[in-house]
């Protein structure tokens, strides 16, 4: 069982989720205007295929060109072709950073304010270039969130050890007692076990099987998460 002070969570896909601007007929609309046609039916294949981008072994400096490949990749990959692929993956990228496309999970909230009532520090750990204020301030999740580190401001990207160390700092915390919560085991769990760091995978239901190690909790729902950290 752990005993922890902290709990950093990683936002995309763990705390918040795409609407319909980042689905299938979303991203046609953003081609039509660049006049670019696509299949909005191919999208979930075409995201699977870009996603590899993602996880290139890189440095893991944080640079916009990797997140506007991966989008241009899936315009592609939905049957996109023409010089106007990379201006409308950059809109797509730009617009990924405006909270009112998303929508947060039904557990967030409630999970957050248990946690909080425990005595827990909270902080945020992204590897977006959301204004993460913003997003504090949008979801009405103010005086919830003790520290905030995107890899945007910060320079370096998970699994860099650089962005958990410098969000333990802000968050006045060591590793031993720190936990990470996310939906990727590379970038989230990997990354922040490499400091010493504790870990929980969110696979959230519907989602497909995730590779975890055996210390590794998994969890379905963020109202799990309180029993995975001790205390009463």
């Amino acid at each position: 069982m752990l005993r922890v002070n902290a709990v950093f969570f990683d936002v995309d896909f763990t705390l918040i989720y795409p609407g319909p601007t980042f689905q299938g007929q979303g991203y046609a609309e953003f081609c039509r205007r660049h006049g670019i046609t696509v299949d909005p039916a191919r999208f979930p294949d075409a995201v699977r295929a870009a996603s590899s981008i993602l996880n290139e072994e890189q440095d893991h400096i944080y640079d916009a060109d990797i997140f506007v490949r991966y989008t241009a990749k899936i315009i592609e990959g939905m049957g996109g072709t023409g010089d106007r692929i990379v201006p409308c993956a950059a809109e797509v990228y730009e617009e990924w950073a405006a909270c009112q496309h998303f929508f947060l999970y039904d557990d967030v909230a409630p999970a957050l304010r248990q946690l909080a009532a425990r005595g827990l520090k909270l902080g945020l750990i992204s590897n977006s270039h959301r204004c993460l204020a913003s997003f504090q301030q949008h979801f009405e999740l103010e005086g919830l969130i003790a520290a905030a580190v995107s890899s945007h401001e910060h320079g370096y990207m998970k699994p860099h050890p650089s962005i958990f160390e410098a969000a333990m700092k802000l968050m006045g915390t060591a590793a031993e007692e720190s936990v990470m919560v996310g939906d990727s085991f590379t970038h989230d769990i990997e990354g922040a076990r490499r400091v010493g760091m504790r870990g929980i995978l969110v696979q959230r239901a519907g989602g497909l099987p995730l590779p975890a190690a055996p210390d590794v909790p998994v969890i379905r729902n963020l109202s799990e998460l309180a029993s995975h950290l001790g205390g009463p």
